[in-house]
Parts: C-alpha cells; structure tokens; sequence
C-alpha cells in the first residue's frame, strides 16, 4: 500500500511540474512562386540582386526566355518574354532546346540598364539590354556587339573590371575548336568594343580552352584558371594553365613575366602538364587565395594507381607550381564522351580562415561531402571537417517526389546580409539529347534566408 501511495503521488508531481517540451521542428519555408519552368533537362538561370532591385532570367514551362524584375521590398514583378529570330538548330533564339550549356546570365551597367545573354551552344549571339536603368518593359534584343566573330557563340560571362567597367567574354567557336574573346562596353555610346585585337585565350583551331570567370585577387590583379581540350570528348582535357593581369589589355605569368597575346598552349604558364586522359575536368577546378595573397588552385585528377584524388596548387617564387594531393579517395570518377555530363566530384574555392589555414569544400557522388582544413604552409590537409551549411534546408534540397526521377537546381544571391535562392526540379543530364517526353513543369521559387556561410560550389556542365 506505501509503495502504490508513493507511486501516485510522483505521477501528481509529473502532472504539476511536466517534463519539459521537445523542440519543434523548424518550420520549412515555403518561398515565393516565380513561375512554373521546363523540366526536362537541367540549364542553369541567373539571379541577379544589386542596388535594391531584383532580376530573375530563366525559360518558362514553353521554353521561353523570360526575365522578371522588381525592386527588393515590393511584391510584384514586372516580367517580359523578348523576341527571338530563328537560329541555325531550328528554334528561335529565344527558346531552349535540349541543351544544358544554354544557361543564362545577368548584369547592370553603371547606369543601372540591364544586360542579359545566353542560350548559346556555338550559336549567333542572342543579347538583350534595356532603354532606361532598372526598367525591364524597355528590354530590347540587340543582334550583335561589335559584329565580328558573333556567329558561333558560347559561355558568356559578365563581370567588372578593377575600374567598375561592364566586360563580356564568350567563346568564338566549339569544344575543341575555339578562342575566348573579351568585349568592353562603352556606356556614353551605348556600344561594345574588343578588349584586345585578338583573344585572349586561342586554340589555333586544335583545342580549345575551359576557363574560370577571371577573378579580382585580394593583389588587385585580375587570375584565370584555365584548361585545354582537344577534341568534344570530356576525357581530353590536358595542361591546366595560368596568367594574371591588372587591366585584361597587358598580361603576364605568377613570376609577373609578360605573356604575348593571344595566349596558346605554348604560351601559357603550366600549373599541371596532365595529359588528355589523366583526369582533368572542366567541371572541377576552382580558385581562392592564401593570406600571402598568392592563387591557390584546386582542382581533380587521376593518381597514379588511377584514382580520381583533389590536389592543391600555388606558385613557387623559384618557379613552377607547388602540387598537393588533399584527398586519399580510392575511387574513380572515370568520364568521357561528348555533351553535359553530371558532375561526380565538385570543389568549392579555397578560402581564408582567421587563423590563416585554407578550408576547402568537397562533394563526392562515392565518398560523400566535407570540408578540409589545409595547412597554408604546405597545402597538405590537417583535418577533415563536417560539410559546410547547405544553402537551403534539407527538405528543400530533395525533390518533391522521390520516385519521379527528378532532381533539385538552386541558384544563390547574396545582397546585404541577406541569401536569396531560386528552386526549381528538372529531370538529370542526357548529354543534351532530346527525351521522348519531358515531365510537367516545374515550380520555380525564391527564397530569402539569412546569409549564412557558402556551401560547395558548382559549374555549369561540360
């Protein structure tokens, strides 16, 4: 009887004085509806969130070129759809065929008028800008920026210069076969005029290169990374190269020896000599700086037992590039073949940690995801760290559906404090090839979060 007493009153006492209660699980937000988008293959948009406005380039669920814009705190978009003119692969150049490299990208100009560019695939150029500064109702399409070499066009990169100046770069050309050229645009006259009389990058029509955006360095010049490719095949990647410059007009090598233009495989400097069929991929190369403000380059390539491994790269003051391995992986991520192939490693830019190491994101379709922790003497890695903070929650990186085959894009902006990323579900790679039937459209959203640290980068496909 004591005991069944003595029973009764702790359940009294539980009543009284509950335990305390669990967490809820944070609230999974649910972003704002842009619109519904193609499906059918993934084709990277552009976000773009500068000087209080907004602007979202991206094909809707006809495979239309479409760009929205607002300005940040108000909740409606202006949205146009600009006319296109029949291209040489029997779609109007405002459509999207089958074709992941047709991605999308954005910039303002000083005076605040919109640039817009894409869906190229050794394609005439397809350019858009608007009349009036942050105004999308007068976009318009312009047919060509300085009229010369513009019919064959892929990878256009906006950026800056060290001046604030609105610079273009695109390949001349196709995979094996082309020479990267840089524009300048002249904002008074509203026109384009080349950087250089000739590229900056040239193949000599056996090769072609892969290269980085140029990168302002923390030593006020301007770094780019690049590769060679001889043939479409993606296993043909060789010689990862390297050159720097202040002004993109006069050029030179890590020792600030000047390098005759156009640069070749004969002229570049070497980081790693790699052969076609030792590893390199376009795909998986990145840049960041160490705290003597020298360029590290990380990048993938075959070991000697033929694993794929991730290596650390930086020049030498006597000449030549330092090589580290940072990973001990025993698998092999064995590409090839023509057209956009799914990236099994990507490699995120190193970057400067307060005590002077480098951390280095990694993501591995055979070994999973982390960061590194690389001693900034060496480049050897001291220690193996959890992966960086996704860029959204992990809901929303797994599709809706887990048996429609479909897979999550994301796009991120940052803008005063603030992350702001695009989803969308498209369905995997093909190579670029057409399916017999494309899945419904999907929802494309954004979402704002607050910034947070950057998780592993990726690149466009091959």
């Amino acid at each position: 009887m004591l005991r069944f007493r003595l029973l009764l009153l702790g359940a009294c006492l539980l009543l009284l004085h509950p335990l305390p209660a669990a967490e809820p699980p944070a609230a999974v937000p649910t972003g704002e509806l842009i619109d519904r988008v193609w499906a059918g293959h993934p084709v990277s948009f552009a976000l773009l969130t500068e000087r209080g406005h907004q602007f979202i380039a991206y094909y809707d669920a006809e495979r239309r070129l479409t760009v929205a814009g607002r300005k940040l705190g108000e909740t409606a978009w202006t949205r146009v759809q600009p006319p296109g003119v029949p291209s040489a692969h029997q779609r109007d150049s405002n459509r999207l065929g089958w074709d992941s490299h047709n991605y999308l990208r954005l910039a303002l100009d000083r005076a605040g008028c919109l640039h817009v560019s894409g869906n190229m695939h050794v394609d005439p150029l397809v350019y858009y800008r608007t009349r009036a500064p942050f105004d999308l109702t007068t976009l318009e399409r312009v047919d060509r920026m300085t009229g010369d070499r513009e019919t064959h066009c892929t990878y256009p990169v906006f950026f800056n210069n060290a001046a604030g100046d609105l610079l273009f770069r695109y390949r001349d050309g196709s995979s094996g076969n082309g020479a990267d050229l840089y524009n300048i645009y002249d904002e008074p006259a509203r026109t384009w005029r080349r950087v250089l009389a000739t590229p900056l990058l040239d193949g000599e029509g056996r090769r072609n290169a892969y290269a980085l955006d140029p990168q302002l360095g923390p030593d006020g010049r301007f770094h780019l990374v690049w590769m060679w490719r001889d043939t479409p095949d993606c296993a043909t990647n060789h010689t990862l190269s390297y050159a720097r410059s202040r002004d993109f007009v006069q050029w030179e090598n890590s020792r600030g020896e000047p390098l005759a233009r156009p640069i070749t495989l004969a002229t570049g400097e070497v980081i790693d000599p790699a052969r076609p069929g030792e590893g390199l991929i376009n795909m998986t190369f990145n840049l960041g700086f160490d705290a003597a403000q020298l360029p590290v380059v990380v990048y993938h390539r075959y070991d000697e037992p033929g694993h794929s491994q991730a290596y650390a790269a930086r020049p030498r003051a006597a000449g030549g590039w330092a090589i580290t391995p940072l990973s001990t992986w025993d698998f092999t991520w064995a590409f090839s073949g023509n057209g956009s192939i799914a990236g099994e490693v990507t490699l995120g830019p190193p970057r400067l940690a307060d005590d002077g190491m480098l951390l280095v994101d990694y993501s591995t379709q055979a070994a999973g995801s982390g960061r590194w922790r690389v001693n900034a003497a060496t480049l050897a890695t001291v220690a193996q760290l959890p992966a960086a903070p996704a860029v959204l929650p992990d809901a929303l990186l797994r599709p809706a559906d887990a048996a429609s085959g479909l897979e999550v894009q994301t796009v991120v902006a940052r803008h005063q404090g603030r992350r702001y990323v695009l989803r969308w579900e498209t369905l995997p790679r093909n190579r670029d090839r057409p399916r017999d039937a494309a899945p419904p459209p999907a929802e494309l959203r954004l979402y704002e979060l607050p910034d947070t640290e950057a998780g592993t980068a990726t690149r466009v496909g091959s």
